[in-house]
């Protein structure tokens, strides 16, 4: 069954046709549940929601474009919706004291470090900043869509990825005063 004759049959309600399409993509869209959520749980459930979503709105599917990628949109909007913005303020306000540090050591500092470590330390970000770091390193959105996806202007979403990156820099720091 190809893709297209898969996502007609979904829309027709095919209970074995949803199925196939919640195999062939819950693993890779858990991967991008895991990225934003704080606990396997919170993934499980993100992910769990946002494919009730897919398929209630598999009919506007415009066969334009990748499926996956209009999946994975689905899933990172799901993602967003649960931290939601007071959340996401709420912290972002609370952090404005942490300074930003001019002598951080560059991409070197990571070459030591498995892409498990690397995400466990994004994980440890706060919400706001794990959010932004994410959607814009790993996902690959601007600025200007992070900001109107999460109702903020893009210069607070650029200075979000900065102290994220410097949090990130910091923690990498520490591991190595610890490993040497």
């Amino acid at each position: 069954m190809t893709e297209e004759q898969l996502i007609r049959a979904c829309i027709r309600e095919d209970a074995a046709s949803q199925k196939e399409v919640y195999i062939r993509y819950s693993s890779r869209m858990l991967g991008v549940c895991q990225r934003y959520a704080r606990t396997s749980a919170d993934a499980e459930d993100i992910l769990q929601d946002a494919f009730i979503k897919v398929f209630n709105k598999m009919d506007q599917f415009k066969f334009e474009g990748s499926f996956e990628g209009w999946i994975r949109k689905i899933v990172v909007n799901t993602a967003l919706k649960k931290y939601s913005l007071m959340r996401y303020e709420k912290e972002v306000n609370g952090m404005e004291n942490i300074r930003e540090d001019d002598n951080a050591e560059g991409p070197s500092a990571y070459a030591y470090l498995t892409q498990k470590d690397l995400l466990a330390l994004i994980n440890k970000l706060p919400d706001g900043y794990r959010m932004i770091f994410n959607l814009h390193v790993i996902e690959g959105y601007q600025h200007e869509e992070i900001a109107e996806m999460l109702g903020i202007q893009p210069g607070t979403s650029r200075s979000q990825l900065v102290k994220a990156r410097n949090m990130l820099q910091k923690q990498v720091m520490e591991l190595q005063k610890v490993a040497v």
